[in-house]
């Protein structure tokens, strides 16, 4: 395919289409359905044969010439380019003499899901089918999203998961929602992304639509950005259950509250009264004494609060809150508020955990399932929380907390990763580096030289989402596109399938696996089943050979939701999932844990960030605008964002004037961790003494110190400290830091290539 010819794709930031030159892509516009296409696509065009491409499979040269074991030179050895016959035979010899000498719990699948939007080339289910057909592994719990917000809300509300498929939708919002109060805001670009794709971006469109229909929106955040709609409140960072709080008490101590609601449809309501009305040493945690902690007049709280109580009212928290110490408190602290004012189950009111956080929230999801490639059982019953990661490499046999059990951490020897970048998403990065160091073996199928491509001992290049055929369709799009291969493979690039298929073979499981299928055999396979069992409602569906020429199936769009409309309606017969099917506002399950950093009930337990006066500033480690995490991070919408090569920083101008820094200025970011060098950018669009900084810049650590990256990637700063001993979750989104003049002239990070190779590189 060359020439102007132009192809439809799907990705996690949009539907598209692309031309190509027949080895990448020249250029891409947006699905011509979707009425506001993210630049995030300008990141495609070169990528395919862009200098950061793993084209060959390569070995760090220690494991090559040393064999397993530990090592501190992962990520500043060379690598050493191999056939892949050899790669795959010391993989597999590998897989094998650890599951014998040690057991399937000494390997740990690592991936995270956002290598492709297809359905089949699923970098998650590729894994761990190839790991559960080998004898199992040690597997992971949880998300970075929201690991707080994923164990804190069964025992408060219901399942995340269940809550974001079932949010409230915009059509809803729409019509009925007259005042939503959104703590963390109702981000633009977070709502560009979307897990597994998004045909039509419909969260900005209905936020301005629900606006333009008279809702009022209230965005109480630090910066203007996560919200640029509506009125912002301007809120100290980590400041909102203490917010959450005083208007809990305005609502209980001025009979606002909802008291035949609390009776029927929660537990534990007079134990919150309590607590928040007679407060805590300092006294009742009423506006006057958030006022100091958050910044807002004690006067506006009240104003807000009786507003809220006054007409049909959505509380909205964004999953960033809960990525901090502490993080199951805003949480909890905002169901509880929202069952204070009674319209939880009401069309347009109540509880959303969080509009803004990716394109899919607030659309409803299909009512039928889509294909998906079935990862088989994990014969071994062994994990860990995904953000203690390096805890379990650094600290096995050690016993651990986690939602109410003591676990211990299995020892690994073997770490396989496919599908995501964990110096992306995990703290303390120095501190990561050093327990990867702990390995016998660390393999990765990568696509480009991410950081933990340059920090793996085996890297097997994989295809892009262009460079291979699939099935493309995200749980609430009505269509599932055929996602035709555009280029060939670059270099020697394999699909992970094909990967896993070989080594399947060299460790007698093929069958298992393959089921004696190539690719094209499993996507023929897979719809097939799809449309059969979903033949008795939908006996039109095509073939497979007719969707593959038509390009994509459309299927009925799914109608509005309200969430929890039946437990409003029936709170017997449509029970929740909670231990006493109500809304626990004190959790006795929770209680009876005895974690002192999450007790039985939403609490006020201090800022996530501590109070140092070495380090003034507060950072918020917020997702970036350009690109999704750190995926394409060298693409041309990425690169341009940067400041000097180097990821902007976003500060005050009364703060950056204080420290002698303008515009366009290299600085240092410092913490009690390490060293960001990063350029700036100036705007009185945030609150004064609070600082942002994009998480997912390429990982570029100064050579001889680990802790400074000259690329700006904010988890150098970061402390790896777990939300609390119930949830374990991460906690990088709010830290403590200073801004400083750069002390040295640092060298210009040069992260967007493959890594230096020895001289007899074969």
């Amino acid at each position: 395919m060359a020439g102007q010819e132009w192809a439809s794709q799907l990705a996690h930031w949009g539907a598209y289409e692309a031309t190509t030159d027949g080895a990448d892509i020249l250029a891409v516009r947006g699905d011509r359905r979707d009425p506001e296409p993210t630049d995030i696509l300008q990141n495609l065009p070169g990528m395919v044969t862009d200098p950061a491409r793993v084209t060959r499979p390569a070995i760090r040269e220690g494991w090559l010439r040393d064999g397993p074991g530990g090592s501190a030179g992962r990520g500043d050895e060379p690598f050493v380019d191999v056939d892949w016959d050899t790669a795959l035979d010391l993989v597999a010899r590998e897989i094998r003499r650890v599951q014998t000498e040690r057991g399937p719990s000494a390997i740990y699948g690592g991936s995270y899901g956002w290598a492709s939007a297809g359905r089949f080339h699923h970098a998650l289910s590729q894994v761990h089918r190839f790991l559960n057909c080998t004898g199992g592994y040690t597997r992971s719990v949880n998300t970075y999203s929201f690991g707080a917000s994923e164990v804190i809300l069964p025992h408060v509300i219901g399942p995340m998961m269940e809550l974001y498929r079932t949010m409230t939708s915009w059509d809803v919002v729409v019509e009925h929602t007259r005042l939503m109060v959104a703590f963390g805001g109702v981000s633009p670009k977070n709502s560009a992304v979307s897990s597994g794709g998004v045909l039509r971006h419909r969260s900005n469109a209905g936020l301005r639509e629900a606006i333009d229909a008279g809702m009022r929106l209230v965005s109480l955040t630090p910066l203007r950005s996560d919200s640029e709609l509506g009125e912002w409140m301007p809120l100290r960072p980590g400041s909102d259950v203490a917010l959450m709080l005083a208007l809990s008490h305005v609502l209980l101590t001025e009979g606002l509250a909802d008291a035949g609601f609390l009776r029927e449809y929660a537990v534990g309501a007079e134990v919150f009264h309590d607590y928040v009305v007679r407060g805590r040493d300092g006294g009742p945690f009423d506006p006057e004494w958030a006022q100091a902690l958050t910044g807002v007049p004690a006067e506006a709280i009240r104003a807000l609060a009786r507003d809220m109580a006054a007409t049909r009212t959505m509380i909205s928290v964004s999953w960033s809150l809960q990525r901090a110490r502490f993080g199951e408190q805003p949480i909890w602290a905002a169901v509880a508020l929202a069952a204070l004012l009674g319209q939880i189950g009401l069309p347009g009111g109540g509880f959303a955990h969080g509009y803004g956080t990716s394109a899919a929230a607030g659309v409803p999801w299909m009512t039928t399932k889509w294909p998906s490639f079935p990862q088989g059982r994990n014969p071994s019953d062994s994990f860990i929380p995904v953000a203690r990661i390096a805890d379990m490499l650094l600290h096995p046999g050690e016993s651990y907390r986690y939602n109410g059990e003591t676990r211990v951490y299995p020892e690994i020897s073997l770490m396989y990763w496919a599908g995501g970048n964990p110096f992306h998403h995990h703290q303390d990065l120095p501190r990561l580096r050093r327990a990867i160091g702990t390995l016998d073996t660390f393999v990765v199928n990568e696509s480009h030289w991410t950081a933990t491509a340059r920090h793996a001992d085996i890297v097997l290049p994989t295809t892009t989402h262009v460079e291979r055929n699939d099935l493309g369709a995200a749980n609430n799009d009505e269509v599932m596109i055929a996602m035709k291969r555009l280029v060939p493979p670059h270099g020697e690039a394999w699909d992970d399938y094909d990967v896993f298929a070989a080594l399947s073979r060299r460790l007698g499981v093929a069958q298992e696996f393959t089921e004696g299928l190539t690719v094209d055999g499993w996507l023929r396979r897979l719809y097939d089943e799809w449309a059969e069992q979903l033949a008795p409602t939908h006996p039109d569906l095509p073939s497979f050979d007719h969707f593959w020429s038509a390009g994509e199936v459309v299927m009925p769009h799914p109608d509005p939701t309200v969430q929890f409309a039946q437990f409003r309606a029936d709170p017997d017969r449509h029970r929740l999932s909670t231990p006493s099917g109500r809304i626990e506002i004190f959790s006795a399950t929770v209680d009876a844990f005895g974690e002192p950093d999450c007790p039985g009930h939403p609490s006020w337990l201090g800022f996530p960030d501590g109070d140092d006066a070495r380090f003034p500033l507060t950072l918020l480690a917020n997702q970036p605008r350009t690109r999704l995490h750190s995926q394409l991070d060298m693409g041309r919408t990425s690169k341009g964002s940067k400041i000097a090569g180097r990821e902007p920083l976003t500060m005050h101008p009364d703060d950056a004037r204080e420290r002698g820094i303008a515009a366009g200025d290299v600085v240092e970011v410092v913490s009690t961790q390490g060293t960001a060098v990063v350029g700036v950018r100036i705007t009185d669009q945030m609150l004064r003494g609070v600082v942002q900084l994009s998480t997912g810049a390429w990982y570029a650590p100064s050579p001889g110190d680990d802790r400074v990256c000259l690329h700006g990637n904010p988890n150098v700063l970061t402390p790896d400290i777990p939300t609390s001993a119930l949830a374990q979750g991460p906690t990088g989104a709010v830290l403590s830091v200073e801004v400083r003049p750069r002390s040295r002239d640092w060298p210009r990070p040069d992260v967007h290539r493959r890594p230096s190779s020895p001289d007899h590189a074969r």
